[in-house]
């Protein structure tokens, strides 16, 4: 597994089709935009295993917007859950304003945000048993986690479009797809503190959400 994970990295570091930031640490870990993200393998997918918090932060009451510059709200406004939960973004400042179903987006070179068929296959992955992705801790019940795959999960909440409430942190989670609906909506994964289950349906693109890459 060293060697395909080295292979994976060093095609990171010679990769010349993208601009942003990407350093190789070591075999299980990338740089990116100063900060150092962990990789875990599920099946044959390999994912980083924490939130993308790339960015210039804003206020939750202000849009993003197509303006070159790569913005994220921070849950409840507060930097402290950075480390946590990472950023939350809209579906269109995740995919930098492109439609191409496996863009690259904030994500790093050679990497992508995850497809609907690639959400697909990490619950079929884990036996459509989202606790194996949660971080432990996450979640009770039938819906505790066990982080049994390495992805530590952690319940992000989101943040809501116009007022820029942020809701739910700790009992529910969102992960973008690249995956167009329409015009207004894309698919997203979730996942809830109460039960074990999945849900990969459509969602409004305008509300601030979780992203986690993908490798290519």
């Amino acid at each position: 597994m060293k060697a395909i994970l080295s292979i994976l990295f060093i095609s990171v570091i010679i990769f010349t089709g993208c601009n942003s930031s990407t350093e190789f640490v070591d075999v299980s870990k990338i740089e990116y935009e100063g900060k150092v993200y962990n990789v875990v393998q599920i099946g044959n997918q390999f994912w980083l295993k924490e939130n993308l918090d790339v960015g210039t932060m804003i206020d939750r009451r202000e849009d993003m917007s197509d303006n070159g510059v790569i913005e994220k709200y921070y849950y409840d406004n507060d930097s402290s859950y950075s480390d946590t939960y990472g950023g939350l973004y809209t579906w269109g400042e995740a995919m930098q304003y492109s439609d191409t179903e496996g863009a690259q987006g904030i994500c790093p070179c050679s990497w992508h945000i995850p497809t609907y068929a690639d959400l697909e296959e990490l619950q079929a992955a884990v036996n459509y048993n989202s606790n194996a992705i949660k971080s432990i801790g996450e979640g009770s019940g039938n819906g505790a986690g066990t982080d049994a795959t390495g992805f530590s999960l952690f319940l992000a909440g989101y943040r809501y479009p116009g007022s820029g409430s942020s809701n739910v942190a700790g009992r529910f989670t969102v992960l973008w797809s690249s995956t167009e609906f329409n015009a207004l909506r894309a698919y997203r994964l979730s996942v809830t503190d109460y039960d074990s289950m999945f849900s990969l349906y459509i969602t409004n693109k305008d509300i601030g959400y979780s992203v986690r890459c993908i490798k290519d």
